[in-house]
């Protein structure tokens, strides 16, 4: 996971006024919980703005009053007409416990089915998952070249060790689907061949019978 440190400043009030009086000052009240006990501070809004407009998680390094807590950005409170953070949850995790924490998906390649004329669908933008610090992921980027029309990678066919995806096995998590005017990529089965050809000549035979049948004209 990426990593990114902020300084936070620990605070004594945790009431509604305080918090006010700490936005009109630029700052964000804050609360870090999961360890031995919640702690409440606040934090420039300048330093954490980058760090809420993005798809990116990080390992966000904690520095506050000198104490580090090492911790992943949980939630955040918008205000509704500013869509300045006026609130934010950290959840405080250690080298040794799973975690919950959902990261981003993207794809790699140019998939066959979108050259047919297919449409490609990020269906999960984000998989939520558990698992250990070290073996989190900063992303899953996803090879679709092969994929067909009609053809999708699943949460099932994802292989990544000491991970554990905290969504259905059977969901999709990027699917090509048609499009009008697409082309069918595939071509037919042998056995699809041979039934057409079959029944083409089974047809033909009946016409020839029919014609056979048929009375002169007088």
């Amino acid at each position: 996971m990426k990593t990114i440190q902020i300084q936070g400043e620990k605070r004594a009030d945790v009431g509604g006024k305080n918090s006010k009086a700490l936005r009109r000052e630029g700052m964000v009240p804050c609360v870090v919980y999961g360890g031995k006990e919640n702690v409440h501070f606040s934090v420039d809004i300048r330093k954490f703005d980058h760090l809420i407009k993005t798809r990116d998680v990080f390992l966000v390094i904690l520095n506050i009053d000198g104490a580090e807590h090492k911790a992943i950005l949980k939630a955040v409170q918008f205000h509704p007409v500013t869509d300045l953070a006026i609130h934010a949850d950290f959840f405080e995790v250690t080298d040794d416990v799973p975690f919950d924490v959902s990261i981003p998906v993207s794809t790699t390649g140019a998939s066959r089915g979108v050259l047919n004329g297919g449409v490609l669908r990020l269906v999960r933008r984000k998989l939520r998952l558990k698992g250990l610090m070290n073996a989190i992921p900063e992303s899953f980027e996803l090879d679709i070249t092969d994929l067909k029309i009609g053809d999708s990678i699943k949460v099932r066919d994802l292989n990544y060790p000491g991970l554990e995806f905290l969504e259905p096995d059977g969901g999709d998590v990027v699917a090509v689907r048609t499009a009008r005017g697409a082309i069918e990529d595939e071509e037919p089965d042998e056995e699809e061949g041979e039934e057409g050809a079959a029944e083409g000549a089974e047809a033909s035979a009946e016409g020839d019978e029919a014609k056979a049948e048929a009375p002169a004209e007088a």
